[in-house]
């Protein structure tokens, strides 16, 4: 069967939408753990749902949508508010707060979170595949292939920016992205119609309540240095 450059442009504009989203989520995580790990866990995820979808088409469709988006939406939510409180921690402690916990360890959790993530764009790529597949299998693939290939390009490209930026930062643009995405998938239980631009504005308001939160001022009084000396020992919060 001859190329149908229409299904390759679909496929490849699809595939680069959704998983775009992924990488997106992919990068701050990797901004804030600063564990390559993370890229794995959302390329398994991917991996999980779009190899199936190649191999058994519509089958993959029977999978309840409705109850994925909820359990990926309140592990995002989870996470994300998990992420918060680490933020507040980060900014505490660069005003010269002493924090108890001083070092936090890296959860198990973010890493469930990419891969949640990476499958769940995958899937919602996949409704769309699986339309075009029946019409031209080989334009199909080429044109996931290239989408795929476009993603991991850009990621590439982009992580050694994200490295640059402060920790504290990172940990508020991972927390808002985290509770946009948990927000968007939640509301789309109930309005599945929602359009994933909702995540722009969505991101915009978490960012700024999150920023705001976790930048607030302390009453905690701040140790100063004098002369080389450290004023009595640093109060701590919990």
């Amino acid at each position: 069967m001859a190329l149908d450059v229409a299904v390759i442009l679909a496929a490849l504009g699809i595939t680069t939408l959704e998983l775009v989203e992924a990488a997106a989520v992919a990068l701050t995580l990797y901004g804030d753990s600063r564990r390559y790990e993370v890229f794995a866990y959302v390329a398994v995820g991917v991996a999980v749902v779009l190899a199936p979808t190649l191999l058994i088409g519509q089958a993959i469709a029977l999978l309840p949508l409705v109850a994925i988006r909820i359990t990926g939406g309140g592990l995002l939510l989870y996470f994300g508010l998990r992420l918060f409180r680490s933020a507040r921690r980060s900014v505490l402690r660069e005003r010269g707060v002493k924090v108890s916990g001083a070092k936090e360890p890296l959860e198990k959790g973010i890493f469930y979170t990419g891969f949640s993530v990476g499958a769940i764009e995958a899937f919602e790529a996949s409704i769309v595949l699986i339309g075009l597949l029946p019409n031209n299998y080989s334009s199909t693939l080429i044109g996931l292939i290239a989408g795929v290939a476009i993603v991991i390009a850009s990621t590439l490209v982009l992580q050694t920016q994200v490295r640059k930026v402060k920790q504290a930062n990172m940990k508020v643009i991972v927390s808002a992205l985290l509770l946009s995405f948990a927000a968007l998938w939640l509301a789309e239980t109930v309005a599945p119609g929602l359009s994933d631009l909702v995540l722009v504005p969505l991101f915009l308001a978490f960012a700024l309540i999150v920023h705001w939160l976790a930048n607030r001022p302390t009453s905690i009084p701040i140790p100063i240095v004098s002369e080389g000396k450290q004023s009595p020992p640093e109060s701590e919060i919990k």
